[in-house]
Parts: C-alpha cells; structure tokens; sequence
C-alpha cells in the first residue's frame, strides 16, 4: 500500500536494519534518504542466518530470487555434545519451514545480503550517501547535524545506527554504551575444497546442516556458505579480550588449546586455519521507550534491542522492524497519523523483541552447562526429544519455534490499522 501523504525520511545508519527500514519505506511511497559515517558500503563479518520470519519478509519485498542465488538451503538444525559430536536434537529446516511456516531458512555471507539490500534501495529510489557522520539531532525540527557542517531536514528521522548508537545516546542525553556480556566468538572461514581432502570432514561438506556442539561454557555453531564453497564455523567462548579491545586477531593455537577436548573433528577444522578474528559480544539494556516525546524520532534494530546470537535473531529483528514501521507508515493518510503510527510500530515490536533477547541470553546458558547432572539431564531430554515448554532445542519447542517463525509482519500491521480505525484512534 502507498501512503496517500508522502513524508521525506532520514535513517541514520546503512546497515541491514537501516536498509530494511528504507525498502519498506520507499515501497510505501516516502521518500528515504540514509546517512551512513563509513566511506564504503561494506559489511564485516561472515555468516548470517535468515529464519523463515525473516525471508518470508524478503520474498515478499521481492528479493527472493536475489537471495536465493547466493543462499544455502540447511537441512535441518542438529545439536551435538561436545566431546563426541554425538547427535543429540535435530530439528528438521528443509523443507519443513517451506511447509510449516510458509518460507524459508536460508544462510548467505553477510556481504552478499547486505549487497542485495543496498541493490533494492537504490532500485526503489533510496539515496545513501556515505561519509555523513552524524554528530546532532534535533528531535523537534527534526534534522540532523553532520560532521562536515551539512544539516539534513526531514519530516521522521530514524537512528538504525547499531549497537553502539550515537542517535541512542542522544535522545536518552547520556552515555549509553555497549554492555558487556561475558561471552566472545571467533569467526572462522574455511574453504570446502581444502575440507574434502580429509575423509573425517566430508559429512559435514555434503550434508549442509546448521551443527552445534553444546559443551562446559562454550558452543561452536558451524554451515556452509556461498553455495557450500565456504563452512562458517563461529566459536563462542568465555570474553578473555583486554578492556577497551573489542575485536582482535589471534593465532588459532588459542583455539586449539580451548576446543582439544572436543570432536575430533572440530580440531581437524582447527588445525586448517592459521589466524582467527576475535569478537566480544555485546548487547544493552532494555529502553524504557524508542520514540522521542516530540513524535518525530523513533529507533530501530541493534540500535534499540541489540541481542546475543543464540537464537540467530538478531537481524531477522531489524528486518521486521523496518516492515512494521514501513507497513504502518504505507497506510500515512495525514500528518497527524504520525504518532500514533510511531506508538503502534513500539507497542507491535517491543514486547517480542524483549524476549528474543531474553530467551536468546537464556539459550547461552543452555548451551554451556558444564559437566554434571544438569547438563545430564538437558541431554536426557534432548534425546527423549520431550517437546514441552522449555525444552533445551528452542528451534524445536513448539511454542518458541512458532513465535520465531510464524510471525507475520504485514499481517500485523493490517490487524493493527483494523484496530486503530475501529478505535478512533487514527480517524
């Protein structure tokens, strides 16, 4: 649907919330312009899960196809003890959320998703311009003020700004920075040529599955990337990185030493890669709100609910939030309906996207129980495959694999555009 009231947008921030924000903006008719502080359009980092919440929101903003071509298809999320890589809880992926849920689960490299999404902006007429730092925001004009001296005006300015967010900051006026969350990951890429050398890997290359080794304070998530050219392997471990540093590289014996007690064939892996990048994990603490009392300023994605990776969430959640707030705004039929639209867009995410990051932080000690009778019994039930409330594999716990991926972000904003105009909340 297109707004019968065309605003003009600032994002601040061109990452995939950002982007996911501008797609469904522009397609509802406004106008969007982003200011990203980086020179280059790039994205870090390797790995990315889209779970079917996300992708069925893709497909349908048609970047299905895009996708497609540089997306791997798993078969199923199997969960291993560590020491044995002795299977433990699979949950079927392919073609189970095709059919259950109506999409699919896909992993793509991070660069070729983020490649996509700035390919479909511009098509919809979004400019991004780059090297445009942000160093004010007047909520109430609104506009945004930029390093060089340039002052941008705007009818809604929007802070997708991430995780260490300046916009974040300034409307809360005070510090906010990243929390610490005592975990950190090594991210690994090995190419799946150099893997079918060795008779003990060649599982893992032919069958693309996600696999996680569940052990004492630790997991390793593993899958293959770009068309099963490349296996991603993600170490999550205990923060050891000195105070201040955030991402480091570091000599793979470091991993090596941590994971020797492990699958054997997880050191294999291991004795492949010579350096490692090194990532604390943050996330931060719940806000009271994400909008600014003016009704002009609104946050979304890391920049207001920024989460740990245990439930491969984080940025499916920027995705929905940039279709709800888009959704709402496409219905724009007079500029007072703007801050009822803002509220609705809060009170449609904020409940949800505080218990993924709950459930997400709950998952990680899930994952690393040390040796003993709980992690006995998690494993008893895992193999039991005892689906009630809480069990230990959410992807397969029927409630909490239902809430992940059966939700439906246009479908929310019809039904709350219905509620508001039975309300009289929007006239």
């Amino acid at each position: 649907m297109v707004a019968k009231v065309s605003l003009n947008i600032i994002i601040v921030g061109g990452g995939l919330g950002g982007l996911a924000a501008a797609i469904a903006l522009a397609q509802g008719g406004h106008r969007v312009l982003i200011l990203e502080q980086a020179t280059t359009l790039t994205e870090v980092g390797a790995g990315i899960q889209i779970p079917p919440n996300s992708s069925r929101i893709l497909n349908k903003w048609g970047l299905g196809e895009s996708m497609e071509k540089v997306a791997v298809l798993p078969r199923a999320v199997v969960l291993r003890r560590y020491s044995d890589g002795k299977v433990l809880s699979t949950q079927p992926l392919l073609p189970f959320t095709q059919e259950v849920y109506g999409a699919p689960y896909w992993h793509v490299h991070r660069a070729d998703f983020h490649r996509a999404m700035v390919q479909k902006a511009r098509d919809l007429g979004v400019e991004i311009q780059l090297n445009s730092c942000v160093v004010k925001v007047d909520f109430h004009a609104p506009c945004v003020h930029l390093k060089d001296g340039r002052v941008n005006t705007a009818d809604l300015v929007i802070g997708a700004d991430g995780l260490k967010s300046f916009c974040r900051e300034e409307m809360m006026g005070r510090p906010d920075p990243p929390h610490l969350t005592g975990d950190l990951a090594y991210r690994i890429l090995i190419k799946t040529s150099d893997m079918s050398k060795h008779e003990e890997l060649a599982e893992l290359v032919k069958n693309p599955v996600i696999n996680l080794w569940m052990g004492p304070y630790a997991h390793a998530v593993c899958y293959l990337l770009q068309g099963g050219g490349l296996y991603n392997i993600v170490l999550l471990c205990p923060d050891t990185l000195p105070e201040f540093v955030n991402i480091a590289t570091e000599d793979a014996q470091e991993v090596r030493d941590f994971f020797k007690d492990w699958d054997p064939r997880l050191s294999k892996l291991l004795n492949m890669v010579h350096e490692v990048s090194k990532w604390r994990l943050q996330n931060s603490t719940e806000m009271d709100t994400w909008l600014h009392p003016a009704g002009k300023f609104v946050l979304l994605g890391d920049a207001c609910h920024a989460t740990l990776p245990y439930l491969a969430q984080g940025a499916a959640m920027a995705v929905e939030d940039g279709a709800v707030l888009g959704g709402l705004l496409g219905k724009l039929e007079d500029r007072s309906q703007l801050g009822p639209l803002l509220a609705t867009y809060e009170s449609l995410r904020k409940k949800r996207t505080t218990r993924i990051v709950q459930e997400s932080t709950h998952q990680r000690d899930v994952f690393h129980l040390p040796s003993g009778k709980e992690q006995e019994d998690r494993d008893r039930i895992l193999l039991a495959d005892e689906r009630k409330p809480s069990f230990p594999n959410k992807w397969r716990d029927l409630e909490m694999q239902n809430f992940l991926f059966a939700y439906d972000a246009f479908a929310e904003v019809e039904a709350a555009w219905a509620r508001l105009k039975s309300e009289g909340t929007i006239l």
